[in-house]
C-alpha cells in the first residue's frame, strides 16, 4: 500500500532551479531515503510534500489525501522535522513539549520519558541557550513523541555529534520494525545507507536513479584495483583486444588500473590478469558516495532550494 505518493511534482524558481518532474511513492512501514547535496531540490520536494507551498504542475498524496486540497486529513498521523529550526526562544525545552503533548494529544509519557533519556535531552534549559545539537534534539523527541504513523525528516541529524546520530539511526530502524513509514532527506550517506529501504538521488531538481539500498552491495558489476610489476606489462594489459573488462581509471606513473568487470567474466578476467604476473588485485567495495558522486562531477549549489 502507497503511504505516499508524488506525482510529476514541479515547482520551478527559474534560472535551472527548483524541482522538475517528481515522481516517486512509498510503501508503508517503508523507510525511503531522498538523497543529495544541498541545492538539490531536497527541501523544496519535502515543502510541497507537507502542502507548505504551491506546486506549479503535480500532486502529492499522504495516504490517498492530495497534500494541497485535503491538508487537514493528510497531516493527521504525520510528524515533520524540518531541516531548518525554528523554536520559542523564552520556552524551555520542557514548555515546548508541554504544547506539543497538548497539540498531538499525548497521554502517556511513557515513550516521551524514553527518547528524553536516550538522547539526554536537557529540558530545563530555555531554547535560546541550547546548543544546535540541543536543539535538533528537543525537535527530535518532539517529531517521535506521539508515536506517529509517517514521519518526514528533512537532514534531521544535522548538528548532533556522532554518538547521538547513531542513536537517532537505531530509533529509526525501531520505528521501521514497527511499521512506520519514513522518508528521510539527507546527505549523509551513511544515515541513509544503513537506514533505507530504498533511495532515490535528486541532481539540479530531478531524480536521476531510483535503487534499492541492497543493489550496491550485490550488484554484478564488481570493480577492481590491479597493480602490474613493470611499464610494459601496464602498456600491454591497457592495450590488450577482447579485455574481460573496462578500464575505469588509469595511474598516471604506469602502475595501477582500475577496472570493471562483471562476476560472469572472472575466470577469464583472472586468466588475462595472469598473464601479466599482476603484482597485487583486489575488489574495490563501491559505497553509496561512490555510486552518488557517479552523478556530481560538477555540483551547484543555490540557497534556499
Amino acid at each position: 500500500m502507497e503511504e505516499i505518493k508524488i506525482e510529476h511534482l514541479t515547482k520551478d524558481f527559474g534560472h535551472g532551479r527548483g524541482i522538475f518532474d517528481i515522481n516517486l511513492s512509498i510503501e508503508k512501514g517503508e523507510c525511503f531515503g531522498y538523497l543529495g547535496p544541498n541545492g538539490a531540490g531536497k527541501s523544496t520536494t519535502i515543502r510541497q510534500l507537507m502542502g507548505f507551498t504551491k506546486a506549479d504542475r503535480g500532486r502529492c498524496l499522504i495516504n490517498g489525501f492530495d497534500t494541497a486540497t485535503e491538508r487537514e486529513k493528510a497531516m493527521e498521523r504525520i510528524s515533520y522535522i524540518p531541516g531548518e529550526i525554528a523554536l520559542p526562544n523564552e520556552l524551555t525545552g520542557e514548555e515546548v513539549l508541554s504544547i506539543q503533548k497538548e497539540l498531538k494529544n499525548v497521554v502517556n509519557d511513557t515513550f516521551l520519558d524514553y527518547l528524553i533519556d536516550q538522547f539526554e535531552l536537557d529540558t530545563s534549559l530555555k531554547c535560546k541557550q541550547m546548543s544546535l545539537g540541543m536543539r535538533r534534539k528537543l525537535v527530535v523527541v518532539s517529531a517521535f513523541m506521539n508515536d506517529p504513523d509517517t514521519i518526514i525528516m528533512d537532514e534531521p541529524s544535522s548538528g548532533l555529534d556522532p554518538q547521538m546520530q547513531d542513536r537517532f539511526i537505531s530509533l529509526i530502524k525501531a520505528e521501521k520494525a514497527r511499521g512506520k513509514t519514513i522518508l528521510l532527506s539527507s546527505h549523509i550517506f551513511r544515515e541513509v545507507d544503513v537506514s533505507c529501504d530504498r533511495i532515490a538521488i535528486i541532481k539540479d531538481g530531478k531524480i536521476v536513479s531510483f535503487f534499492q539500498a541492497d543493489e550496491l552491495k550485490h550488484k554484478s558489476l564488481k570493480t577492481y584495483l590491479v597493480s602490474l610489476p613493470d611499464a610494459e606489462s601496464y602498456k600491454r594489459l591497457c592495450k590488450a583486444k577482447s579485455k574481460p573488462f573496462k578500464i575505469v581509471d588509469e595511474d598516471k606513473k604506469g602502475s595501477t588500473l582500475t577496472i570493471a568487470s562483471d562476476d560472469k567474466n572472472v575466470n577469464a578476467l583472472i586468466k588475462c590478469l595472469a598473464k601479466e604476473g599482476i603484482s597485487d588485485f583486489k575488489e574495490r567495495k563501491q559505497t553509496l558516495e561512490d555510486y552518488f558522486m557517479s552523478f556530481y562531477k560538477e555540483e551547484k549549489s543555490f540557497a534556499g532550494i
